[in-house]
């Protein structure tokens, strides 16, 4: 791994909120003595509505990392500790469940009819940046995203950059209809090097995308998801188990309803979901803040050369990209650990400094 952190150096290109985005002169009211831990979980008002959010940190002094959790409607939240919990000791780590996901979803089940959009999904991250940071009296938060949360959280940073002292994007995805046309191509293109009969049968019989079938996605992440696990290190023996007070049945139905809700409002029932509309280029290519993004070398979902050459074509203060030895898509212990270099290494201390009074 050193490799290839030292190469990623030198990719590195360095030449409490209102209605100005920033929370300066904004009352602490979470971190009142320095030192103080931080473990909060609960129901909070979030554009309109009550929405699930998890803070974890030992010490508020630390910066706040907010992570926009992928999917849509796969939240971190019942896993975050054993995932992220190292993270408390240099940074206040706040996770949130998106509108149709998890406790967000068990709390506010969506009327029939009920739409999930990019623009509500933009307005509600922004509520909880800026929350996020009034509470726990920052200026600025740092913003983490991957697989679907990258794209989101791309456009919170466009749609508010003042809130936001770095981006750092997993699996980033640029373009769905790019994205997805590159991973059936390496999908296809693996089952043909394996002689995998059942593969290109069923790959041949969705055809190469854009699809209207809402369950073409479906078919080709089963089979994307086979091929990276023969090339990467799977994630650690009780990573994804639920923590106490998630493993109910109750939370398990709402999160598999949740799931399913998101799903189809991503793809759509005739092509038509928020997925499709994806292509961050439109939203300009000039970040305010420095951008780090990590990809998988063997991911099959949001492939290399989509996210590559999006990176190369952006500007921002700073910039890096790293690619992830045997790793895909999914988490594991590579992508955590590279991330979290990332945020102590290139992050933290500019994030200190900006944050203070």
């Amino acid at each position: 791994m050193k490799k290839f952190w030292a190469a990623f150096v030198l990719l590195l290109l360095v030449p409490r909120p209102s209605a100005a985005q920033s929370t300066g002169g904004t009352p602490n009211v979470s971190c009142d003595i320095p030192g103080q831990v931080v473990n909060e979980t609960g129901l909070v008002t979030i554009g309109g509505i009550q929405q699930w959010i998890v803070i974890e940190g030992q010490d508020c002094a630390n910066p706040v990392v907010l992570i926009v959790h992928g999917g849509p409607g796969n939240p971190n939240s019942p896993f975050a500790h054993n995932m992220f919990g190292s993270w408390a000791r240099d940074f206040t780590v706040v996770q949130w469940d998106q509108r149709g996901s998890g406790k967000t979803y068990a709390a506010n089940k969506p009327a029939d009819g009920e739409s999930l959009t990019m623009d509500r999904l933009t307005r509600d991250g922004i509520d909880v940046a800026r929350y996020a940071a009034r509470h726990l009296g920052k200026r600025k938060v740092i913003l983490m995203g991957g697989s679907w949360g990258s794209a989101l959280a791309v456009h919170m940073a466009m749609a508010a950059p003042g809130l936001f002292h770095a981006y750092v994007g997993t699996a980033q995805l640029v373009n769905y209809q790019d994205d997805i046309a590159a991973s059936y191509a390496h999908a296809l293109k693996f089952a043909h090097t394996a002689g995998d009969a059942d593969a290109i049968t069923a790959l041949d019989k969705i055809g190469s995308p854009p699809w209207i079938d809402p369950h073409n996605f479906g078919i080709l992440r089963r089979i994307t998801r086979r091929y990276e696990a023969m090339h990467t290190d799977p994630a650690p023996k009780g990573w994804l188990d639920f923590a106490p007070g998630y493993d109910t049945a109750d939370y398990l139905a709402a999160y598999e309803a949740g799931e399913d809700y998101s799903f189809l409002q991503f793809v759509g029932l005739a092509g038509d979901g928020m997925g499709p509309k994806i292509d961050l280029k439109k939203l300009g290519m000039h970040f305010a803040m420095p951008v780090y993004l990590l990809q998988g070398e063997e991911d099959l979902v949001t492939p290399a050369e989509i996210s590559k050459a999006y990176f190369d074509g952006l500007s921002a203060p700073a910039k890096a990209f790293l690619v992830l030895p045997r790793t895909g898509h999914d988490p594991n212990v590579t992508m955590i650990d590279a991330q979290l270099r990332v945020l102590t290494s290139l992050v933290r201390s500019a994030a200190m400094t900006a944050d203070q009074p």
